[in-house]
């Protein structure tokens, strides 16, 4: 019976030093089958153990530089590098929804903004068996010409049948013609009802608007907003929405005057919810990410490789956006 000792000797011979199995057993006079035998026992004893490490994928790597960047949680959605951007949208929506299907627990309320992006995460929701789940309307969606019934009905209702769900729906526009409207409307039992819903969501699940690109954000392609104030919107610096409160590239909102008759929530109030999931895809969209993250309303992105890789190069090849003086005075909105 060989002692641990010399286990130990033949074992650092082999493995560390990187002698032959006949080297070691020229050293010690014994056959190379005698090796065999010893390197099993070695293993057998724990003196020699063996790990593996799986080699870091692209998307781990992109992952883990945005998340030193912005210091939040970065799933990044593997794609073919020719995939188009209807594909890419599907598997970020896709990843997306597992991760929703995960942090749904008993009691969750569940705050999500409709959208083109979110559509697509509803639809790939599996069937839940959890229970008392609430799902809350972050933000209206009537416009000047419809309802907004189509455009929030679908994905509320979908998100709402996966968790066997209490549905809480926010029937107001998308954007108000007057802020004295706004602020009346907010005094409403009822409005106040669903705003105390919404504050008390543990989950909000919402993406990135942009201006243009492949796939049309539903609060520019549906007649919310005209030429005269999407204009103003560009002059103002404005590079997307979440939850139809328009944002900067630097993260600021506060003073944009179109976010005072706005129905979502500030990324101020946002932040007070415990867990916020941004899925965004998309070149179009890589600016609004950025102010998105720099807003501090997020704490989860899901976004595709490419994408990613497309976030770090403007980062490198753009003066560094910094907060304005309008960041300290976000709380004029919430």
């Amino acid at each position: 019976m060989h002692d641990d000792s010399l286990l130990y000797q033949v074992s650092e011979l082999y493995f560390v030093q990187g002698m032959t199995m006949g080297a070691v057993a020229d050293r010690f006079q014994v056959s190379r089958s005698t090796v065999s035998r010893m390197l099993a026992l070695a293993k057998e004893r724990g003196i020699v153990t063996v790990s593996l490490r799986m080699p870091s994928s692209p998307s781990d790597l992109l992952s883990r530089r945005m998340h030193d960047l912005f210091g939040i949680r970065i799933h990044v959605a593997g794609t073919a590098r020719t995939a188009p951007a209807a594909q890419r949208l599907e598997a970020v929506s896709r990843y997306a929804a597992h991760l929703v299907g995960e942090w749904v627990t008993d009691g969750s309320t569940l705050g999500v903004a409709w959208g083109t992006t979110t559509s697509q995460v509803a639809s790939h929701l599996q069937p839940s068996t959890v229970r008392d789940v609430t799902v809350v309307q972050l933000n209206g969606a009537a416009g000047p010409h419809s309802t907004g019934v189509g455009a929030s009905s679908p994905v509320l209702s979908t998100m709402a049948r996966a968790f066997n769900a209490e549905l809480y729906a926010f029937p107001t526009p998308a954007f108000f013609d007057l802020e004295q409207t706004r602020t009346l409307l907010w005094q409403e039992s009822s409005v106040r009802r669903i705003l105390a819903v919404r504050s008390a969501a543990d989950l909000a699940v919402f993406s990135v608007g942009a201006f243009q690109g492949p796939v049309l954000s539903q609060v520019y392609s549906e007649g919310h907003l005209s030429p005269a104030t999407l204009r103003s919107l560009h002059e103002n610096n404005v590079v997307g929405d979440m939850c139809t409160v328009f944002i900067r590239e630097d993260g600021t909102y506060a003073d944009i005057d179109l976010n005072r008759r706005a129905s979502g929530p500030t990324p101020s109030e946002l932040a007070r919810i415990p867990r916020r999931l941004c899925v965004a895809s998309g070149r179009h969209k890589v600016r609004g990410i950025l102010g998105a993250l720099r807003s501090g309303a997020v704490t989860d992105l899901v976004i595709d490789d490419r994408t990613a890789t497309q976030v770090l190069a403007h980062l490198e090849t753009q003066t560094p956006a910094r907060p304005t003086a309008a960041a300290a005075t976000t709380h004029q909105l919430d």
